[in-house]
């Protein structure tokens, strides 16, 4: 990683995971922790997917389960293969587009990633509620369901401060327990061929239709760049990275299309589906315990989720403190733990403001916006391969050049939905594009406000970046 000291007009070069001192007296993640993580970073189970068999029913919604992470998934898996193992960096896209692009694209990445996490990392308190009020409805009552969200967030905020090492057998303990509720249902389900065909559900109010469920299908598979912030704290990040990618992305599709395939065979309609559903459908599948371990386990996603992404998101204030991008008190680390909590705490309080907001109206923004930070990523792959061909690179996108240049356009074509999508969606009277722009534009003022006070940075002289693993 570049030094705190480092002028802000150069664009700097991130050092090496292997340059950085001290190294083994700290916790690091291997490869199955990794992919707990990862796993949650991106998907969390199949909690928050109802919407898309709504919108689709069974067939479209399985097939569009299976081809988005060949056309969303696998490309973004890639480059963060590629460029995590070249450049193990603290900060992760960040790092990589600053190197890329420059100082000035550096800032925009990590300022769209922390602007959509405020919109993202609300989406999981938000489901933990949903599901949370299946089994207690007493919490819908008033504003309680706000307290448990803030609640989440406080609780998620403490555990990340406590360490990685507490964050990562968190995560793998939580997946297994979500993961359980699930198997349970595609082992019953061969037993209730068409039993549910005319099952008596609750009234939906979705109005999800094919395109939205798209849109939430592409936000269940987002994300794969998050674990690359946390490049200092992983063990052999040049050889863990690719293959926890590629696991973590076969875990994800299998624990999305398996349940729903289950469920497709029992005949229900795919009109009984909507977000929070999956407890009141394994109720009918598999009886009150099935119900209560499903509602357990939405629980457990949504607050593995925003747990993992505490870990990740955190990372990037820390990053760019260490750089000189911004002042140093988002670098002070935690004595014990070596974590950014004066980064973790600034966040929390970002994303409890944004608790109110709605399910669908939180993921097209998040979409939005994630969208763009992606494609600074995908630029930053292909410039990174034009300047500099020579730096070693154990995992390599295949293709040369023209590889890199074109696992970009899939992803790329997916944005346009969610653009098109955007314009439907209203944030304070104006179109979810609108103001995705805004906040956009807000970057590039933010930029020239931050470059216009501290035009060296705001490192002090000679002042050396502590790092945090």
């Amino acid at each position: 990683m570049a030094t705190a000291s480092t002028p802000r007009q150069q664009t700097g070069n991130p050092q090496p995971l292997a340059v950085l001192p001290n190294r083994k007296k700290f916790v690091r993640l291997t490869l199955w922790p990794l992919v707990a993580a990862t796993f949650f970073m991106v998907s969390g189970g199949t909690y928050g997917t109802e919407e898309i068999v709504h919108g689709a029913g069974y067939g479209r919604a399985i097939l569009i389960l299976l081809l988005t992470p060949l056309l969303w998934s696998l490309p973004t898996a890639f480059m963060i293969g590629e460029l995590s193992s070249a450049l193990p960096c603290e900060g992760g896209y960040y790092a990589w587009v600053r190197r890329a692009m420059g100082n000035f694209w550096g800032f925009q990445e990590a300022w769209l990633s922390l602007v959509a996490s405020i919109f993202d990392m609300a989406i999981y308190p938000t489901l933990f509620v949903a599901y949370l009020t299946r089994m207690f409805p007493w919490f819908q009552q008033g504003n309680r369901g706000w307290w448990v969200a803030l609640a989440v967030v406080i609780a998620c905020a403490v555990l990340n401060i406590a360490g990685v090492k507490v964050v990562s057998l968190t995560s793998l303990w939580l997946f297994f327990a979500l993961s359980a509720p699930f198997v349970a249902i595609v082992v019953l389900a061969p037993f209730k061929i068409g039993a549910l065909a005319n099952a008596v559900t609750k009234p939906t109010t979705s109005s999800v239709d094919i395109l939205g469920g798209l849109l939430i299908c592409m936000w269940n598979y987002m994300g794969w760049d998050n674990a690359s912030t946390i490049a200092t704290e992983v063990e052999r990040p040049q050889r863990t990275y690719p293959r926890a990618m590629l696991v973590a992305v076969a875990i994800v599709v299998l624990s999305y299309v398996l349940p729903f395939a289950a469920m497709w065979m029992t005949g229900l309609t795919p009109t009984a589906w909507e977000t929070g559903s999956w407890a009141d459908i394994a109720g009918l599948l598999g009886g009150p315990l099935l119900r209560i371990g499903v509602v357990l386990g939405g629980i457990v996603s949504a607050f593995g989720m925003f747990n993992a992404l505490v870990m990740s998101y955190s990372r990037l204030p820390l990053a760019m403190a260490q750089d000189g991008m911004l002042p140093g008190v988002f670098g002070k680390l935690q004595r014990k733990s070596r974590a950014p909590w004066v980064a973790i705490v600034a966040l929390a309080i970002g994303w409890a403001m944004c608790l109110g907001l709605g399910f669908a109206r939180l993921v097209t923004l998040d979409i939005l916006l994630y969208g763009f930070s992606l494609m600074l990523e995908f630029m930053a792959l292909a410039v990174l391969r034009f300047r500099e061909p020579d730096l070693p690179r154990p995992f390599r996108v295949p293709g040369g050049l023209f590889g890199a240049i074109a696992i970009g356009i899939p992803p790329m074509l997916l944005l346009g939905f969610s653009i098109i999508r955007s314009e439907h969606e209203q944030v304070w009277n104006m179109s979810s594009f609108a103001f995705g722009m805004i906040l956009i534009a807000a970057g590039f003022v933010a930029y020239a406000v931050n470059h216009l006070l501290k035009p060296s940075g705001w490192a002090a002289a000679g002042q050396k970046a502590e790092p945090a693993a």
